[in-house]
């Protein structure tokens, strides 16, 4: 007579697989539907928040790898918000967005470089430029600081 065993199933092994935050901070909800939708796409986890002020209170809670902010905001613009960011002694990768038209979002963007961000974006963008930038400062976060270089 056969002697039948349960046979339990194998464990299986789980692999945590961390999906990259990237904070948007955008007044306008149209801006920020569609940076969602393409950085979902892309399988990024995505945090909103409608000002500076919000913005800060998320980055400080969530971590995100990643922040995109407009310039002009209410309550705190781009500019004080990543100033702030970068206060705290973040080096996490910011990219500066703005539609301020011509001239005038050209001083907003270029002083947000100067300020702080690694990139910057003038509206209207075409989504391959976002994932450009997003993809190049995740992947340079993710590979942690440079190492010193040699005299």
């Amino acid at each position: 007579m056969k002697s039948w065993a349960r046979r339990r199933p194998a464990k299986q092994a789980t692999i945590e697989v961390s999906v990259p935050a990237v904070l948007i901070i955008d007044d306008d909800p149209a801006a920020r539907r569609m940076m969602r939708r393409i950085l979902a796409d892309a399988n990024y986890q995505v945090i909103e928040a409608e000002n500076g002020v919000e913005g800060v209170g998320q980055f400080r809670t969530r971590a995100p790898e990643l922040v995109i902010t407009d310039i002009v905001m209410p309550e705190k613009e781009g500019i004080q918000t990543i100033t702030e960011i970068r206060a705290m002694g973040s080096t996490v990768g910011v990219i500066a967005v703005s539609g301020g038209g011509p001239g005038a979002g050209d001083l907003y963007l270029s002083m947000a470089e100067e300020l702080g961000a690694d990139a910057v974006l003038a509206k209207p963008f075409r989504p391959s430029e976002l994932m450009a930038l997003v993809n190049q400062l995740i992947a340079r976060n993710l590979a942690g600081p440079a190492p010193p270089k040699r005299a």
